[in-house]
């Protein structure tokens, strides 16, 4: 079983900023797999399907964006088979061009209070994460009001291009049981190595 955990603030006014990257990829497996995201646990909104023979929970954390961990630690601490690395974090990165993808087997939080709020609650770095690249923050505005603002026209192409790459990542993660996370990396790191 795989756990996939798209981070991002509840509510109909968050659709589409920044910061709910994770959501969008989570909603577009969703529709990709025909799973209905909608009962609710530990502080989340999750659905329950089959994708490539593996049962997977996607998984939409409603604690907004800096408590994620609470609902992370509960799925976690209800599942004991599963192990950090058969979970997925998917979330945005102030430092990634707008639309590139990294995935990581472990690391820092870099920043993302989602992530930070996970390895506080699960006294762990050690589990997979998929960042999705939302652009730096200009000069005029907040890091707050930067993340919680919706993508301009000239933004949306590269916006749902990464989020199509961050599910065919997903799908390669859950489909190869035993080399899915380092395939996946192997594929979608290297395309943006030069602006590392």
């Amino acid at each position: 079983m795989k756990l996939i955990i798209g981070l991002g603030n509840p509510g109909s006014e968050y659709k589409w900023t920044r910061h709910n990257v994770g959501f969008e990829t989570i909603d577009k497996l969703a529709y990709d797999f025909n799973i209905n995201v909608n009962k609710n646990k530990f502080k989340s909104i999750y659905g329950e399907g089959i994708i490539h023979n593996e049962k997977v929970l996607l998984i939409k954390p409603l604690t907004y964006m800096n408590l994620s961990g609470e609902c992370v630690r509960d799925f976690l601490h209800f599942y004991k088979d599963l192990e950090l690395n058969d979970i997925m974090v998917i979330c945005d990165d102030i430092n990634l061009p707008i639309g590139s993808i990294r995935i990581r087997k472990k690391g820092s939080d870099g920043g993302q209070n989602g992530l930070k709020n996970i390895i506080y609650q699960l006294n762990s770095d050690d589990f997979p994460r998929l960042r999705i690249g939302i652009g730096q923050k200009p000069e005029q505005y907040t890091l707050a009001n930067f993340v919680l603002s919706k993508f301009n026209k000239e933004e949306e192409t590269d916006i749902i291009n990464g989020i199509t790459s961050a599910t065919d990542a997903i799908n390669i993660f859950i489909k190869d049981k035993d080399n899915g996370l380092s395939n996946a990396m192997n594929l979608f790191n290297k395309k943006i190595k030069k602006n590392e």
